[in-house]
């Protein structure tokens, strides 16, 4: 009986599996072929993750660009994807193991996903799976009364008004970004420093944010966001086998390592929890969050398991989207001097030798162009995947349920036919009547997400990159330096694989 019992375990689980890996995805690939949705033939149980491993493989094994980018094509960070739309057209589907993925860059298919308020089409149950240790549960949840809970207490309108409150701490940041950086020049020979600007960014961000979310204590946040760095690039390096099941359950060096600091974190961010408890109240994002909590759960469980998601959240809406972007805006205005003169003119003519505040940066519109240049070209946010949890139709296209749709950021930003001849290149004036002007179809604009989940922390990181390239225009000038090498690489985020270099010089 024992023996039957093991076979009987068995074989359900051998059935189960050719049920996940086999059946199902046939029978999606097959409903689509039926409309004329084709792409690359999967192979059993991986699908076509052994051809983007070979691609992705081929691409970082090319030679890096030396000196400033003559044409910023940031999509060939996925040379699978644009090698399968030439191929299949601007809708195709492919495999990821047992994950099915609808890939979408028809700008009016795009809109139709960018302007639904459908549940149905909602955060991919992989997401949760492989990011969960990054991003938290509730962050992620499918379940709609639970996310509208969380998204009323971090609402986008509660980051701005934090955001006045911080400009204090922002002019303070960067104040020191800008005093290091003349202290190095005037103890170095020539008045011209060889700058590596990336720990500078991740500096200036970091201590921001670690003093809005948790106040005094914000060294200790500090130390919590650096593990958090840690973590996601280990998360990231998981992405392309999201598909494949058990994995993320394996006892792996790389897994023993995220669910070690996955477990750091948890414990310093409710170590700090408590500590707020004790000490009394500060006027903070972690009061937020705490007050929120309290509000919103009944049992201690649920409330920490909040506050630590959003915490996580926090860290990537408010830290790495400021920093890696503003080690992108400085590449291209470096690699572009007379944009530097027109932004210090701007400057001049704005604030009159008076420090900057939020009316004064919303005054520099040749600044706020420049900033929305680099976001079309490096956007913090290159891709955008929903799932289909009900059959539903998705432009002229009958999606099964199970369906990830994903869109293709990078590639929407730099479509010739939605920007023009010149989209690969460096032009912020295309921005100087909005978006709208800017661009054949709006809703292809999107360097912060789209519809209602869109990322919470991007007027911060508006105002976090405004204030800095505005001080730093003003004191310095400055150009690439012949260390730079211009290499995009994909992670969770676009980022500069050798980071960035200039040289700098004080006016």
């Amino acid at each position: 009986m024992f023996l039957s019992t093991i076979l009987a375990l068995l074989l359900g689980f051998i059935i189960h599996l050719y049920i996940s890996l086999v059946a199902n995805p046939r029978k999606i690939q097959k409903a689509l072929k039926k409309q004329g949705i084709n792409g690359p033939p999967p192979k059993i149980l991986l699908g076509n993750i052994l051809e983007i491993k070979k691609s992705r493989d081929a691409a970082a094994n090319t030679a890096s660009e030396s000196g400033p980018p003559a044409l910023h094509n940031t999509a060939s960070v996925f040379p699978f994807l644009e090698q399968w739309r030439k191929q299949y057209g601007h809708m195709f589907t492919f495999s990821l193991g047992n994950l099915q993925v609808l890939y979408v860059s028809d700008p009016n298919v795009v809109k139709e996903i960018t302007t639904t308020t459908s549940q149905d089409l909602g955060r991919p149950a992989y997401q949760q799976k492989t990011f969960g240790p990054l991003l938290g549960q509730g962050i992620l949840t499918s379940n709609g009364a639970i996310w509208a809970r969380q998204r009323k207490i971090m609402a986008p309108e509660l980051f701005m008004d934090k955001v006045r409150g911080m400009m204090s701490i922002i002019t303070e940041s960067a104040d020191t970004v800008v005093n290091t950086w003349k202290q190095e020049i005037e103890a170095s020979k020539g008045g011209v420093l060889d700058i590596a600007v990336d720990s500078y960014m991740k500096r200036f961000s970091g201590d921001i944010i670690s003093r809005a979310c948790f106040g005094s204590n914000y060294t200790k946040g500090h130390d919590i966001f650096l593990k958090l760095g840690a973590l996601q690039d280990l998360v990231s390096k998981k992405t392309m086998s999201v598909g494949l099941p058990g994995l993320r359950h394996l006892p792996t060096k790389s897994n023993r390592k995220i669910w070690g600091l996955e477990k750091e974190i948890r414990t310093s961010i409710l170590k700090l929890v408590k500590q707020r408890e004790e000490a009394g109240y500060e006027k903070d994002l972690l009061q937020t969050l705490v007050e929120g909590a309290k509000g919103t759960y009944s049992t201690s469980s649920a409330m920490d398991q909040f506050i630590v998601d959003n915490c996580r959240n926090i860290y990537l809406a408010g830290f790495e989207t400021s920093a890696i972007s503003a080690s992108w805006c400085l590449m291209l205005l470096a690699s572009n001097p007379e944009w530097q003169t027109r932004i210090r003119e701007e400057v001049e003519q704005v604030c009159r030798g008076q420090v900057p505040d939020v009316d004064m940066l919303r005054k520099m519109k040749q600044l706020h162009t420049v900033i929305q240049e680099t976001m079309r070209l490096y956007p913090p946010s290159p891709t955008l995947a929903r799932e289909v949890s009900k059959d539903m139709k998705i432009g002229n296209v009958h999606v099964p349920k199970g369906v990830n749709v994903w869109t293709m950021v990078a590639t929407l930003h730099t479509d010739r036919d939605i920007w023009g001849p010149d989209a690969l290149q460096f032009k912020p004036e295309r921005f100087q009547n909005g978006i709208s002007g800017a661009c054949k179809n709006p809703n292809c604009y999107m360097p912060f997400g789209f519809g209602q989940r869109v990322c919470v922390g991007q007027h911060l990181a508006m105002m976090e990159l405004k204030y800095l390239m505005a001080l730093i225009i003003s004191n310095f000038s400055f150009t690439l330096s012949p260390k730079y090498v211009h290499k995009p690489e994909m992670t969770m985020m676009i980022e500069p694989k050798h980071g960035v270099h200039i040289l700098v010089s004080k006016i």
